[in-house]
């Protein structure tokens, strides 16, 4: 198999994580009152999703997306080994998920929302402000290959596939967008009520 041919099988199996495993999660989630971001893991061998989960934060704050799914994984499989496994999360995660993935010991994440994205597409911009108050980081000042972990935006992985693969699969990103601003105005409409810190 060509690396090009891999790479649109992840692609594709990261795209219809998010279409079929998380987005349904999502859902319910939000109309529970929380945010959007949701994360999912898959096996490295097969790209089948291993679990997704959503973010949980009017039982916990700490329960992001991303951490809400380790906290799920690890009371099914404690101790279980993460190299096999590719970490998939809707948003570009924040420092504490960022954290919390390094600490599980994954050495990879892809992201279909940017942080960007989270701010001004989701009014929704504690990541970047955290990142720059506490780590006076800019946008996209961490490093996204390191000792730990490389990660990848989907949107760049769209980007560099060949025609006519490129256009269906921006097609189904497309969608995701659009089903997930009706998420972001259902989150905003009832954000008011809920006793998330940062909402």
């Amino acid at each position: 198999m060509t690396e090009d041919h891999q790479q649109l099988r992840l692609v594709e199996a990261l795209i219809g994580a998010i279409e079929h495993d998380v987005l349904p999660l999502t859902r319910a989630g939000v109309a529970a009152g929380n945010k959007v971001f949701g994360a999912a893991l898959l096996d490295k061998r097969d790209y089948s999703v291993v679990l997704a989960e959503t973010n949980n934060e009017t039982e916990n704050p700490l329960w992001h997306g991303e951490v809400h799914l380790l906290k799920r994984f690890y009371e099914r499989r404690p101790r279980a080994d993460t190299k096999g496994l590719i970490f998939l999360s809707t948003h570009e995660p924040c420092s504490m998920c960022l954290s919390a993935i390094t600490w599980a010991g994954f050495d990879n994440f892809f992201y279909f929302f940017s942080h960007e994205d989270s701010r001004d597409a989701f009014a929704i911009p504690h990541d970047l402000r955290i990142l720059k108050e506490v780590f006076t980081l800019e946008p996209g000042g961490y490093r996204r290959s390191n000792a730990f972990w490389d990660c990848r935006a989907i949107a760049d992985m769209i980007a560099t596939t060949d025609e006519p693969a490129r256009s269906a699969l921006a097609a189904r990103a497309a969608a995701i967008r659009g089903a997930y601003d009706q998420l972001s105005a259902a989150y905003q409409a009832g954000k008011t009520g809920n006793d998330i810190p940062l909402n």
